[in-house]
């Protein structure tokens, strides 16, 4: 931890810095502490905060700031490397039925890890999980802790969709038709594969088409630990962490491949090329890349009233730089860039609040979370 940022977390809240954006100013204040790499979260309708660690535990986070002890119910992850408890998504009628998602790796008999999606109800007290099911595996296993990907998001249409990594020493599976590695499912919710998926027969049987599993949106993805919904088409953004350079932001649709491992703008980690080229007709080219890497994680489009000049704009955390980036689209794509608490803190996830403000995941063993509070405009 920085001296920086030591000063902040001991610093009342009207004492914290002003930090100035294009289109906004506002301060980073703690808001809750006492996480080990908090990666995942959703806010439940009463204001409280779903917090995963990944070591495997869950949180709450009350509306002051204040941790719960451990939830009960959470199965047993595969908490090594990368690899633990990962993203968590409400389902969309959660008031109604306190139903929710989470992503782990987990492993297997034998020791083989792998992507895993498990759907389960928050208890009436709040105190632990009921109803715990796994209900898809993103198979095969491999052994190894890394690229598990492990976001989830609710589109517009209604649909669940999970990234998953290719799982690092087999960029391959990207590729594979009958592999879940490497890939954005559309499922519904119960793991099923999704109505109307690109690669999904309307026979009984439910058989894939051209080979490929049905579950699959989209193939050729590397290590995405970002999903964002935009709140205007409902669409399904992916963030995608590259090798060394070729970070990307991507706007799949049915069908599409992205690339990984036949294109893309990074090196190995040794510095040696790994594509050819960095395009090739036939493959999705990204909206935006990064050389060299930023290593985006968590995302969210902002639709609060707190900033109204931030309206529209897509944030990503940011692990290497480090920070949060502020990127500002349009139909087309990606039109600009800012950079935001550059260089401070290696951030996991970035959330919208019921209160419009933006809260940070940090990640590091002495996990918090900060909040991104607006600032009066300077006299003049």
């Amino acid at each position: 931890m920085g001296a920086a940022l030591v000063l902040m977390a001991a610093l009342p809240a009207a004492a914290q810095p002003v930090q100035e954006s294009a289109a906004a100013r506002f301060r980073a204040v703690p808001f809750a502490h006492g996480l080990e790499h908090p990666w995942g979260g959703a806010f439940l309708p009463d204001g409280r905060l779903l917090v995963t660690e990944r070591p495997g535990r869950l949180r709450l986070v009350a509306r002051d700031g204040s941790l719960s002890p451990p939830l009960s119910g959470v199965p047993a992850v595969a908490a090594a490397g990368q690899g633990g408890l990962l993203d968590l998504q409400l389902a969309p009628d959660f008031a109604e039925t306190r139903e929710l998602y989470f992503c782990q790796a987990a492993t297997l008999p034998g020791g083989a890890t792998l992507t895993r999606l498990v759907r389960a109800r928050l208890a009436a007290d709040a105190r632990g999980l009921d109803a715990v099911r796994p209900i898809l595996d993103a198979t095969p296993g491999q052994p190894g802790n890394g690229h598990y990907g492990c976001r989830i998001a609710f589109g517009g249409d209604g649909k669940l969709y999970l990234s998953t990594g290719d799982r690092q020493t087999s960029p391959a599976r990207a590729q594979a038709p009958q592999d879940l590695a490497g890939k954005l499912l559309r499922l519904e919710r119960d793991g099923r594969p999704a109505e109307g998926n690109p690669f999904f027969s309307s026979a009984p049987e439910g058989r894939a088409q051209e080979g490929m599993r049905p579950e699959i949106f989209a193939l050729g993805l590397r290590n995405p630990q970002g999903l964002a919904v935009h709140p205007a088409t409902g669409a399904v953004w992916s963030i995608e962490m590259g090798p060394r350079g070729g970070d990307e932001v991507n706007l799949p649709r049915p069908g599409d491949n992205l690339g990984w491992p036949e294109v893309g703008h990074g090196t190995a980690y040794g510095g040696a090329p790994i594509h050819a080229s960095p395009s090739r007709p036939g493959l999705r080219d990204p909206l935006r890349v990064w050389t060299p890497s930023v290593s985006p994680s968590g995302a969210t489009f902002y639709t609060g009233e707190a900033f109204p000049g931030w309206q529209g704009d897509l944030f990503l955390a940011a692990l290497s730089g480090a920070g949060l980036l502020r990127l500002t689209v349009d139909a087309a794509g990606v039109t600009g860039e800012e950079r935001l608490l550059w260089g401070q803190q290696r951030l996991r996830h970035v959330l919208q609040g019921p209160d419009g403000l933006l809260y940070l995941l940090t990640d590091e063993a002495r996990g918090r979370i900060l909040r991104l509070e607006p600032v009066p405009p300077a006299p003049n």
